[in-house]
């Protein structure tokens, strides 16, 4: 509390004023936080007599600096409200872009699983047309075969194998 008060002590009024002019056409925030730290201080210790002389000119409402402050006061929260709001803004405006960026991606990997599932589609019914074939073609394939049994045919016989036997057989 002792610091605090010592901190509020060492600025006096014309310190005060000075500062506060000066700071008005440098930077609004500045005098923001000089009007706001004149206020906390000015509150805080109202209650606390001293007797520097300072001090007290500091703690006296003069009328003109009170209506300065108020008005500057009002117009630094106004601006700040308004930055904030376009800041917002600006924020909203990239997270909606990004959004919509994000969307299109989405569409464009959904497109391709689509193509994707298509093709799958199209595999998968040539498979199984040709497992049918397949099948189909064992068959005939144990058809022929059974007839050539039928008819002699023994597996492992070769061309020159049967040539000689039925020269054999002829003999």
């Amino acid at each position: 509390m002792v610091s605090t008060l010592s901190k509020c002590l060492t600025l006096t009024y014309s310190d005060a004023c000075v500062s506060q002019s000066a700071l008005a056409t440098d930077s609004a925030a500045a005098t923001l936080t000089l009007s706001l730290h004149l206020r906390r201080c000015f509150s805080d210790y109202s209650a606390v007599r001293l007797s520097n002389g300072s001090f007290g000119d500091c703690a006296k409402h003069d009328p003109e600096v009170n209506e300065d402050t108020e008005k500057n006061y009002a117009e630094l929260l106004t601006e700040e409200l308004k930055q904030r709001e376009a800041a917002s803004m600006e924020k909203h405006k990239r997270v909606d872009t990004g959004l919509l960026e994000a969307k299109k991606i989405t569409s464009s990997y959904q497109k391709e699983a689509d193509k994707c599932n298509s093709g799958m589609e199209t595999c998968e019914e040539a498979r199984e047309k040709s497992e049918k074939a397949l099948v189909e073609q064992k068959k005939l394939t144990s058809m022929w075969e059974l007839r050539a049994r039928q008819k002699g045919w023994k597996e492992g016989a070769t061309k020159s194998s049967v040539k000689s036997k039925s020269s054999v057989q002829a003999s």
